[in-house]
Order: structure tokens, then C-alpha cells, then sequence
């Protein structure tokens, strides 16, 4: 098949969305088919048949930077949609009415148009923007043969704010590729890998960890490596100099997708304490593939959907002290740090690329032979 994964957005950053299309992207081009990335404006000149089909700004939205795009140009789409001819065009929801909007309208009949839903809301100024965008979609949106969400609690959103009735298709992870990694390193680890923001709650680890060292609930020796960028490296390395952590907390800064796995494989706790604002949670499988401990994650919808089999993973990044008792409890016991490893890599190998690519597969399989009955 010809595949059309479509993004408003550039594939300059490393946000979820952008790995989910590439990866899916990848993965599909390993079982012979030719996809092609229908995006904004971006940068990228390493990957093959990328369209950059408008200039985009950036803004501020759901506790995200990202770029969303000014009007594209309609001679220019439809140039593509002739010259293509594309089997599935696959559009990451929810998406802009000046981009994959118009491109969704152009659609030859013959092309099958799935949608995959993305995020949930980090505030309510997103959901009403969300309600408004999707009064602006309302048209382009009957377009689509099948629509997904990566999460149930996405699903439910998709269904609540838009009318979508999606099917649950999770993100995917390349399994091999995170279980190979391996750490020699011997130091006990708290790991968070992430952008540098507030929602992500890096600040909020650092005051559980500031509490466990005052209140002296473990007393060996441990490491906090924080992997990431953003606003908030200032204030989290200020933190740091208040409380005199320097001895126990250290900085790596960014964290290419090449050095994720061995960044990962040192965690003897992977820790995720995001706020709010997560569809999904594919930070926590990739962390669960490749590291050696356990994985624990903020008590949110997206984060809690992933961590369903093990509600004692879970945590409120707010209630400090209830978050340092939960650190200082995992970094005692180290039966309980293994034993949740095993089932976390056994529990992953679901959300494995070729199961899920094999489903979306089966999907666009069934949304064409419905467009191209014989």
C-alpha cells in the first residue's frame, strides 16, 4: 500500500505524536510498503518522501510547545493527492481545519482515511478550545472509515468532545530495541527522562526526594538522574543548590532517541510523575522494556490506563510525602524491584510493533477494501 501519515505539525521535535508517526512510519516501510509524511513546516531533510505542506507558528497548547499551521495552499495539496495517489491516508487527531483539514475535503473517494486521537486536556481552556475545534472539523471529520485513539480515556474524550466512535489502538514500541539495552553501571538509580516543564513534574520528584533525604527514610547511598530540557532547568537546578542535593541529583540534559534505551537501562526506578495531559503513556512501556526496576507513574488518565495491572505504581506527584515514602519503600526493597521487572517486560510485549503495527494494518486493509469493493 502508499501510506499518507499526516501531522499538522513539523517533525523537528521528539514529542509523542511525531515518534508515534515515525515509528509507525518505519516500521510499515519494513513490510514493503511506501509511506509517505504529509507534515507542516518542518526542517528534516534525512528522512525520504516527507511533504512540508504549509508554514507553521509556534504556540503554547496542553502544557506543549509545538507549531500548528497558517492556511495551506490548496493548489499544492491537491497536486499531491493527484501526483500520489495515495491508498490510506493516516491523520494524527486532532488536527488543524487549515491543513489536514483541507486535505481530508480533497480526499479521492478511493482512498481509505483513518485518524488516530492523540491527547487529553491539561486544562479548561484546552478542553474548550478542543470543543471549538472540533464545531470547526465537524464536516472534514465524516471523512473518516475508521477513527483510533491510543488509550481508552482518549477514546472516551474523542467520543465526549468530538462524536468520534474510535477504537482503542495503542502506541507501539520497538520492544527489541529497548530490551537489548544494558547498564554496567551499579549505582542505585531514580531515573525521569522528559521535557522540563511543569506538567511533566520533575519539581515535584525533586521535593520527594528533598523530604526522603530530610526525613532520613533511606539511608544508603542512591542517584537521581534527571534526562531532559525545558523552562523549568533553572529552577529545578536552583532546587537542587537550596536543598543541598548536589551529591545525590544530577543533570544529563537531552537525551537523543539513539541514547534513550542505555539512558533508561540504569533505572532501578524509572519515575514518571506527570501532573495532567496524558492520552496515552508510551514513556512508561519504553522505560519498562529497558530498564532493570520498577516504573512508577503520576496518577493521571492517560498514565494510569498503561499502569492498570499495577495500581501500587501509581502515585499523586503532589502529596509529597506520600510520593518519598513510595520512593524510599522501592529503593529498600530490592526483591520488589525485580520482581516488578519481570512482569513489566512480560506485561510490554504486547505493545510490541508487530503486534499493534499488525492490527493497523488489518485496519487499513478493511477501510480500502470498503472504499475499492470488488
Amino acid at each position: 500500500m502508499k501510506i499518507a501519515l499526516v501531522l499538522d505539525d513539523g517533525l523537528d521535535t521528539t514529542d509523542g505524536v511525531q515518534q508515534y508517526i515515525l515509528h509507525v512510519g518505519g516500521w510499515l516501510s519494513t513490510q514493503g510498503h511506501e509511506v509517505h509524511y504529509v507534515v507542516g513546516q518542518t526542517a528534516r531533510t534525512d528522512l525520504a518522501n516527507v511533504h512540508s505542506m504549509s508554514r507553521n507558528v509556534h504556540v503554547k497548547f496542553n502544557g506543549n510547545r509545538m507549531s500548528v499551521p497558517l492556511p495551506a495552499k490548496r493548489t499544492g495539496l491537491r497536486s499531491l493527492l493527484a501526483r500520489e495517489q495515495f491508498d490510506v491516508v493516516h491523520v494524527q487527531v486532532p488536527y488543524s481545519p487549515f491543513m489536514a483539514g483541507r486535505l481530508l475535503r480533497m480526499l479521492p473517494e478511493t482512498t481509505a482515511a483513518v485518524g488516530t486521537f492523540h491527547i487529553l486536556p491539561y486544562s479548561w481552556f484546552v478542553l474548550l478550545a478542543n470543543r471549538g475545534l472540533a464545531l470547526l472539523n465537524a464536516l472534514s471529520g465524516r471523512r473518516f472509515d475508521q477513527m483510533l485513539a491510543v488509550s481508552v480515556p482518549a477514546e472516551h474524550f474523542a467520543k465526549r468532545v468530538y462524536g468520534y466512535e474510535a477504537r482503542v489502538v495503542p502506541n507501539p514500541i520497538d520492544i527489541a530495541r529497548f530490551s537489548a539495552a544494558s547498564s554496567t553501571d551499579t549505582t542505585l538509580n531514580i531515573v525521569f527522562l522528559g521535557r522540563l516543564v511543569e506538567r511533566k513534574g520533575a519539581l515535584h520528584l525533586l521535593r520527594a526526594v528533598a523530604y526522603l533525604r530530610e526525613r532520613e527514610l533511606y539511608m544508603q547511598p542512591f542517584r537521581v538522574v534527571i534526562g531532559g530540557k525545558g523552562e523549568l532547568l533553572g529552577t529545578l537546578q536552583q532546587f537542587v543548590s537550596d536543598y543541598n542535593m548536589q551529591d545525590t541529583v544530577t543533570f544529563q540534559g537531552f537525551v537523543p532517541e539513539t541514547d534513550k534505551p542505555a539512558f533508561l537501562a540504569q533505572a532501578d526506578i524509572a519515575v514518571y510523575p506527570s501532573l495532567s495531559g496524558e492520552s496515552f503513556g508510551i514513556v512508561l512501556l519504553e522505560a519498562m522494556a529497558a530498564g532493570r526496576g520498577v516504573v512508577l507513574g503520576g496518577n493521571n488518565p492517560g498514565y494510569a490506563s498503561v499502569l492498570a495491572p499495577y495500581p501500587d505504581q501509581l502515585f499523586d506527584p503532589k502529596d509529597t510525602v506520600a510520593f518519598a515514602h513510595k520512593l524510599a519503600a522501592y529503593l529498600a526493597n530490592q526483591v520488589g524491584r525485580e520482581r516488578a521487572s519481570v512482569l513489566q517486560h512480560q506485561y510490554v510485549q504486547k505493545f510490541d510493533s508487530t503486534i499493534v503495527g499488525g492490527e493497523l494494518l488489518a485496519i487499513y486493509t478493511k477501510a480500502l477494501q470498503d472504499r475499492r469493493p470488488s
